[in-house]
Order: structure tokens, then sequence, then C-alpha cells
């Protein structure tokens, strides 16, 4: 049970310090991002796409779906993040570089 509340207490503030990040960023660059029941959704209008951060509860992970893909990211102990093991890039790296495929000049 401990390690069910661990991962819902780092999940939940993975996603709220990603949306922090992003809701800031969203004044300079055109999407909106919105938080809601646990999962982020980063919206942009032209064409419509949404990519979608939400927690697994039962899988321990931090699923992304962007560009019609899936990333599943896991707790990294040493890096104190979620990180995508074949890249090594974590929550807020993976995000940036999906967002810049549309934004090219997008910058946390």
């Amino acid at each position: 049970m401990r390690e069910d509340q661990e991962f819902q207490a780092r999940a939940e503030e993975a996603v709220n310090a990603l949306y922090k990040t992003l809701a800031r960023a969203s004044e300079d660059y055109d999407f909106d991002v919105d938080i809601g029941f646990g999962a982020l959704t980063v919206e942009f209008e032209e064409p419509r796409e949404r990519f979608v951060v939400s927690p697994n509860g039962p899988a321990r992970q931090i699923w992304v779906s962007a560009h019609v893909q899936s990333f599943k990211l896991d707790w990294d102990e040493k890096r104190t993040a979620f990180v995508l093991a074949r890249t090594g890039e974590s929550l807020e790296e993976l995000m940036a570089a999906q967002i810049r495929q549309r934004l090219p000049d997008f910058a946390l």
C-alpha cells in the first residue's frame, strides 16, 4: 500500500509541476494547457491535436500520448524524476521535445 501512495504523490507532484511550467510557457506560445482529474492536456488549434499526460497507478508509470504515440515513463530514484527509459528524457524534457515538433522555436 505504501508504494501506491508514494507513486500517487510523486506522479501528482510531477504532473502539477509540468502544468505550472507549461501554463507559463503557453502565455508565449500557441497552445492551451489544462489539468483535471489527475491528467494534463496540451491542445493545439490548427491543425487540432491534443497531448495527454496521465499517471497509470497499476503500472506505476506516467503515460504520455502525443503525435499518435505512447510514451511510458518510470520513476528514476537517482534523478528523482519520471524518465523515459529508452532515451533518458525526463517528463519535462519529453514534453518539450513533443511540443517542439509542433512549435520549432519552443523553449522552456
